[in-house]
């Protein structure tokens, strides 16, 4: 049966509940390409599904506030909005340049370059835990395993505190999906949990620095500033929670994609130095955040539509990076697309992604390990999904493969 306009709800996580409805976002290319969303009780927004219009929302951050009602489609009390201002997320500039020039500092080349080797040591210890086995779930055995292990060596936060902040994670994350978010309380108690234990793991850098992202903030100034105690909190939450759950979802979804087209896991098993390009595909492919939010500062227009000062506007990544405009047969997967302008990081502008060279190294060296040492993966279930409108992700992912010896770390 054909979709009608008037049938779409973008907004109802139960949209999303068996896949990402790609139909859905190829009518609105090309029917309504801004597309005025209504939702029960709450404003409606703009969802803007073409790639060229989200680039240009992304990038024009004085017409397009991510600070206004934050970047989140949801309506929190202004209260709440107050202390998610003080994430980079939901901040425009400058006060957004200010904080970012002082984390840029925990994030560059150098520092990336560091994180090679126990990257690679990491990965290697995460495959050999299931390697002997055959079999295991990949979501939570294999691709939570490596982003939360990163970030804590980032963070220096300690072994046996890695999972708390992964259940911390789940609840503020999964607050659509029945099975994460018990009470709406939850998500708040996981927050502020998250806080006290940053503020902790910060006390005890300012008196014994190490050589991690925590001392490394500690110590940062821009213009004679340092981080607040409570801009240091928030943006441990943001690392905790946006470098776990993306990349998880990256590795979970592009492992998915492998196996579902043999073909191309083929072609990149056979000539590894198809992996770059074969990474930037995964990341086109599955677009881990699907959406975000932005409040129109003016009246405006976007792609002839005009926007009226205070609109909600959704630029919708998971949409732009399937635009027929954009990309060669964009319902394909290739391991060697060339060019491959996705907006998985964001459309540019201020807000583009603050780990996306993080995140392309943890993902690059865990296919190199997965791709030669458990090379005939294959699902031994089915893949359960995350019911959310906003996280591209799978909760669960049964699979079997010929069982190796573990080659130790």
């Amino acid at each position: 049966m054909a979709i009608r306009l008037e049938d779409v709800d973008l907004f109802d996580p139960d949209t999303y509940a068996q896949g990402v409805p790609y139909d859905v976002f190829a009518l609105l290319r090309h029917e309504a390409p801004v597309f005025r969303q209504l939702r029960a009780g709450l404003p409606p927004f703009w969802a803007v599904t073409r790639y060229h219009d989200v680039v240009k929302v992304s990038r024009d951050w004085a017409t397009f506030s991510s600070e206004r009602r934050g970047a989140l489609l949801r309506e929190p009390p202004e209260e709440a909005l107050e202390t998610q201002r003080l994430m980079m997320l939901n901040m425009d500039p400058p006060r957004h340049a200010k904080l970012r020039g002082l984390v840029n500092k925990g994030f560059t080349p150098r520092m990336i370059s560091l994180l090679t080797p126990p990257i690679r040591r990491i990965c290697t210890r995460i495959v050999d835990t299931v390697s002997e086995r055959g079999e295991c779930d990949f979501v939570t055995e294999v691709a939570a395993e490596l982003p939360l292990q990163v970030i804590a060596e980032l963070l220096g936060i300690p072994d046996s505190d890695q999972h708390q902040v992964f259940e911390w994670s789940n609840t503020m994350i999964g607050s659509d999906d029945p099975e994460w978010q018990r009470s709406p309380e939850e998500a708040t108690s996981a927050a502020m949990a998250m806080y006290a234990y940053a503020n902790e793991l910060a006390l005890q850098r300012r008196d014994s620095p190490r050589d991690d992202l925590v001392s490394v903030l500690m110590r940062a100034e821009v213009d004679g500033e340092r981080l607040t105690e409570l801009e240091f909190d928030v943006f441990f939450l943001l690392l905790a929670v946006a470098g776990n759950e993306t990349t998880r979802n990256l590795i979970s979804g592009g492992m998915l994609a492998l196996i579902e087209h043999p073909d191309e896991r083929r072609r990149l098993r056979d000539d590894l130095s198809l992996l770059d390009s074969g990474v930037e595909e995964m990341l086109r492919w599955i677009t881990p955040v699907m959406q975000f939010q932005r409040t129109a500062q003016h009246d405006t227009e976007i792609g002839g539509q005009p926007v009226a000062e205070g609109d909600r506007v959704a630029v919708y990544y998971v949409s732009a990076n399937r635009d027929e405009t954009v990309f060669t047969l964009p319902d394909r997967f290739d391991v060697g697309r060339s060019p491959n302008d996705h907006l998985t990081f964001g459309g540019g502008g201020p807000h583009f992604c603050l780990g996306a060279n993080l995140a392309r190294l943890e993902i690059r060296v865990m296919f190199e390990e997965l791709l030669q040492r458990l090379p005939d993966m294959e699902l031994n279930g089915t893949p359960r999904r995350l019911r959310s409108n906003f996280i591209n992700g799978l909760k669960a992912m049964p699979v079997r493969f010929t069982p190796t010896a573990a080659v130790g770390a």
